[in-house]
């Protein structure tokens, strides 16, 4: 999948998801203009249906589908966004689903898929082994497996996030997305430049786990561990073959990895300051802003926060 291919994509998503989404603020933040002596503005993805960007791709997809596709049933891997993106999707058509987790999705992320409907199942010690068991069964039973990232019409639907900021700003000249599997920053990288060919798209991960920076200076995706972390939406390998991982490597302009000490002092201080809550992966955008801010004095930068879905136990212990 190439740049065009992507581009057209995120544009087909938008008309096929507008009319199931919520378009969410480009909101403006004097601390974080202060912080940074630039423009700063938050994409609040964390107030989206499900608390994530996820339903974006997954809405694209499942509205992709045929009839025929739909009644047989779809299948998931998740740690959970995805997983209650795709229960959400699955409800605005009246159709059936399967979500596989692995056993340390956080407890309040599989309430959120139970409370929207879909069937949950436990499989698999991390992602990309659940991922590879959804994937098998949805062989098995003939029906449609849906990844959390490695598919055009999921990349296409999470690019239009893309779609939003640049109708809700003339030109902005950064923006700070959080990776995991790509998926996020590949819609939306693709998408805004092509209508801002400058803009620089930075990508975000934890130190504890950093499968697609490392795999990108390596020039191959990698097999490596992740340490825990409080940024789980972004936690976890990637496969294979997933498209993802050349597009970040033509496109990304920039990856920053930030400390687990960083994260959670800033998911703590973005609370107190702008009244909304937050996960831990929404969290290291915010810490890469702000040990990057320096470069962007003057600028008008954007920081996608990318979901909302922390458990109560977690959030405690970060406060």
């Amino acid at each position: 999948m190439n740049k065009t291919a992507v581009i057209q994509s995120v544009k087909d998503a938008e008309t096929r998801i507008r009319p199931f989404l919520r378009e969410t603020y480009l909101e403006f933040s004097p601390f974080y203009s202060e912080l940074g002596a630039c423009k700063t503005y938050f994409k609040c993805e964390n107030l989206q249906h499900t608390g994530s960007f996820k339903v974006r791709g997954a809405l694209n997809k499942i509205l992709s589908l045929s009839d025929a596709e739909r009644e047989r049933g779809v299948v998931a891997a998740s740690t959970g966004n995805h997983g209650a993106a795709v229960a959400f999707a699955l409800k605005q058509v009246a159709a059936l689903g399967l979500v596989f987790v692995p056993e340390d999705a956080v407890a309040a992320k599989l309430e959120n898929i139970g409370r929207l409907g879909a069937e949950v199942r436990i499989h698999g010690k991390d992602c990309v082994e659940t991922e590879r068991h959804a994937r098998q069964y949805a062989r098995a039973q003939q029906m449609t497996y849906i990844s959390p990232y490695n598919d055009p019409q999921v990349i296409g639907g999470q690019g239009t996030v893309g779609v939003e900021l640049a109708r809700q700003h003339d030109s902005l000249d950064a923006v700070f997305v959080s990776v995991g599997g790509g998926g996020l920053i590949a819609g939306v990288t693709a998408y805004l430049k092509s209508v801002w060919p400058k803009v620089e798209i930075i990508g975000c991960s934890p130190e504890n786990s950093q499968v697609m920076v490392q795999s990108i200076r390596a020039g191959e995706i990698l097999d490596l561990p992740s340490l825990p972390t409080l940024s789980d939406g972004t936690a976890g390998g990637i496969e294979k073959d997933s498209i993802t991982f050349q597009l970040c490597q033509d496109m990304v302009d920039s990856f920053v990895t930030v400390k687990e000490e960083e994260i959670t002092a800033s998911l703590r201080q973005f609370m107190q300051v702008q009244h909304m809550m937050l996960e831990g992966a929404a969290a290291v955008a915010i810490a890469a802003f702000a040990k990057e801010r320096q470069r962007f004095t003057g600028k008008h930068v954007a920081i996608v926060l990318c979901g909302a879905n922390i458990s109560l136990k977690t959030l405690k212990g970060v406060l």
